[in-house]
C-alpha cells in the first residue's frame, strides 16, 4: 500500500525533476567552452538547446543550430540538437501532467493511493527514459561531432541537470512502486468484498 508519506517524498522529487529540466531547457549550458586568450581575456562559448552565448559576439546569444549547421554534412548534427530539445520539451509535458495526476490521486484517498500509483510510477519512468536518451544525444554529439573536438569544450550545468533530473524522476518512480508492494495495507484498511459473494 502506497502511503501518503510515499506519494508526497515522489511528489517533491518530481516538483524538484521538473525545475530542473526547465532550468536545464531554458539556460544555454548544455556544452561550453572557457580559455583565455594570450592577451590575458576570457573567451566563452555556452551553447544550450535553443541558443548559443559568445564572448565574442560582444556576450551576446544567438539561436542555434545556425541556419548554416543544417545543411548539407551538418544535417545529421541539426537534426539530433533538435531531437534533443524536442525530447526534453515533451518531458516537462509528462512531468506536468505526472504533477496533476499526483495532486488528483492524493486527493482521492485511501482507495486511489492504493492503485493510483501505476499511472505517476509509469509516467515517471517515461520521463526519466526520454531525459536519458536526450542526455545520450547530447553526449554522443560531443563525443563525436567535429564541433567539439576544439580542446576546451566541456559538458556543462544543464547536461548534468538534465542526468540528475532523470535519476531523480527514476528512483521517484521504481520508490512508488516498491511502496505499493512491499508496505502493509494504511492503517489496518483492507478492501471490502462483494457482500453477495461475487
Amino acid at each position: 500500500m502506497t502511503r501518503t508519506v510515499v506519494y508526497n517524498t515522489a511528489l517533491v522529487a518530481l516538483v524538484a525533476a521538473t525545475v530542473m529540466t526547465i532550468t536545464s531547457i531554458v539556460s544555454p549550458k548544455w556544452v561550453s567552452y572557457t580559455v583565455r586568450s594570450p592577451s590575458g581575456d576570457t573567451v566563452t562559448d555556452s551553447i544550450g538547446l535553443h541558443r548559443r552565448c559568445t564572448s565574442s559576439a560582444g556576450g551576446t546569444c544567438s539561436p542555434f543550430p545556425e541556419k548554416s549547421r543544417c545543411e548539407g554534412d551538418g544535417r545529421s548534427f541539426c537534426s539530433m540538437w533538435r531531437t534533443t530539445g524536442f525530447l526534453m520539451n515533451f518531458a516537462v509535458v509528462a512531468e506536468l501532467a505526472t504533477l496533476v495526476g499526483f495532486l488528483i490521486i492524493m486527493a482521492g484517498g485511501k482507495v486511489k493511493r492504493q492503485g493510483g500509483w501505476r499511472i505517476p510510477g509509469g509516467m515517471l519512468a517515461v520521463v526519466a527514459v526520454v531525459e536519458f536518451v536526450g542526455m545520450a544525444i547530447v553526449a554522443y554529439l560531443f563525443d563525436h561531432d567535429e564541433l567539439f573536438l576544439v580542446p576546451g569544450y566541456r559538458l556543462d550545468s544543464s547536461w548534468y541537470l538534465c542526468t540528475i533530473s532523470a535519476g531523480a524522476a527514476l528512483l521517484a518512480g521504481v520508490g512508488l512502486a516498491i511502496s505499493a508492494v512491499v508496505l502493509p495495507p494504511e492503517d489496518g484498511y483492507q478492501m471490502l468484498g462483494d457482500p453477495n459473494g461475487v
